[in-house]
């Protein structure tokens, strides 16, 4: 089944040649969350992402792929003719390829072939901006590249700078299996140095406690307009997918709580490729450390559902399941009141909000809070009018619920942290 793609401008807003792409997907029987259109919708916008222009589709139903082509050899041929056609530079599988299809398949259709892990790796190269971003996802793309260095040569002279090649390629990699595996093992001391710093940063955290929240959800839900709204931080928010890598913390205050710290953190993607998650395991532990994750779903996406279902697989795969969560049902100014209601009602806790318009926000913090709140214990303090700064001290970080001033100084009773609770009791002992 072929269907003609719409040509569009470059999502990337950036300058630079743009390619011609065709996507290809296998529809295989069974029950699937996601149907073969769908998952080539978001595969579409992926592409745009990463600058190109979709200029066909091609879906073949088949009860398995095949170990040669994936596709069958007839339509392997078959897409030579399309490319032919459309001009097109590129061919982009819905699916990770093995190192054997993606050879065969080049070789048939006589074009560059990629699949979905290499375009999100190729977009993950152009939005790493820190250090510790560029080594999590040039570890991905060794990674991804040593088994396909068979049949190569020692140079790999394919890599010209198109989509799926930036990142090593662009520094005239010519390696070869044992330099490659050389590299990697020089980026895991490195990713293994930045684990420890994290942790060192999570333990002076600990020093003055603040809870933390994680931003978390599928790419382009809206966490880092979210994060803007409620932080004022100014992270590169946009309508496309991954347009931020990078996370960010900043602080913030809940009603009726106190301060708390907030992430935003990297989205979740349908068929995330698993090298990827394992090569940003450092950065998701700030995710699996988090006191409360906060789940921003993007509500008008036909595919909700599905969405969320992914993002709880992810969580699950790195340690952070089970971790308390509010839901943020966003992007609500953009649907059926209905269907957000009945999301509603599906998921609890979940709060209504449109992080664009600013509404439902102060319903959002006040979850929040209420979710924090659970970890909060009892204090009973008498403290020294010569020490009323203290007071200051738990109205800021905690919850007073009753002041009286006696003879002997000010007695407080306060919700706060357990650790600011054994803190100020070693204070006044």
């Amino acid at each position: 089944m072929w269907y003609n793609g719409d040509i569009r401008e470059d999502l990337t807003g950036g300058a630079g040649i743009i390619e011609r792409a065709i996507l290809v997907a296998l529809e295989q029987p069974g029950p699937e969350p996601w149907t073969t259109e769908e998952s080539l919708d978001e595969l579409d916008l992926l592409a745009g992402s990463a600058g190109a222009l979709v200029v066909s589709r091609a879906v073949q139903r088949r009860e398995a792929p095949t170990s040669s082509h994936y596709i069958g050899p007839g339509k392997a041929a078959e897409l030579r003719g399309v490319a032919e056609e459309n001009r097109a530079d590129l061919i982009i599988f819905d699916d990770e390829l093995s190192p054997t299809q993606q050879r065969n398949l080049e070789e048939a259709i006589g074009v560059r072939v990629i699949d979905r892990a290499q375009l999100i790796l190729d977009i993950f190269t152009r939005r790493a901006r820190t250090k510790e971003g560029q080594l999590q996802v040039e570890l991905a793309q060794l990674k991804y590249m040593l088994p396909r260095l068979a049949g190569q040569g020692t140079s790999l002279t394919r890599l010209g700078g198109g989509i799926g090649t930036r990142g090593p390629g662009e520094t005239k990699l010519e390696v070869d299996r044992r330099r490659v595996r050389r590299r990697l093992a020089e980026l895991e001391r490195g990713i293994e140095e930045l684990r420890q710093r994290r942790r060192l940063h999570r333990e002076s955290r600990n020093q003055i406690p603040y809870p933390v929240a994680s931003l978390v959800g599928y790419t382009n839900a809206g966490k880092s307009t979210l994060f803007n709204t409620l932080t004022a931080a100014g992270v590169r928010a946009e309508d496309r997918l991954f347009a931020t890598l990078d996370p960010t913390t900043r602080r913030i205050t809940l009603p009726d709580y106190g301060e708390v710290l907030l992430s935003d953190t990297v989205g979740f993607i349908h068929k995330l490729p698993h090298h990827l998650v394992a090569a940003f395991r450092a950065t998701l532990e700030e995710v699996a450390e988090a006191d409360l994750l906060v789940q921003v779903v993007d509500a008008s996406h036909p595919q909700a559902r599905g969405q969320m279902t992914v993002v709880g697989r992810v969580l699950s795969e790195i340690g952070a399941g089970e971790k308390p969560m509010v839901t943020a049902l966003n992007k609500a100014d953009r649907c059926d009141p209905e269907v957000v209601e009945l999301l509603a009602h599906e998921v609890r806790p979940a709060v209504v909000i449109s992080a664009l318009r600013r509404t439902g926000l102060d319903d959002l913090q006040k979850a929040m809070a209420e979710a924090f709140r659970g970890r909060l214990e009892p204090l009973r303090l008498v403290i020294p009018y010569d020490r009323q700064g203290i007071l200051s001290l738990i109205h800021q970080k905690g919850r007073v619920t009753k002041v009286e001033y006696g003879q002997s100084g000010i007695i407080v009773e306060a919700e706060i942290e357990g650790v600011w609770a054994r803190r100020l009791r070693g204070e006044l002992a």
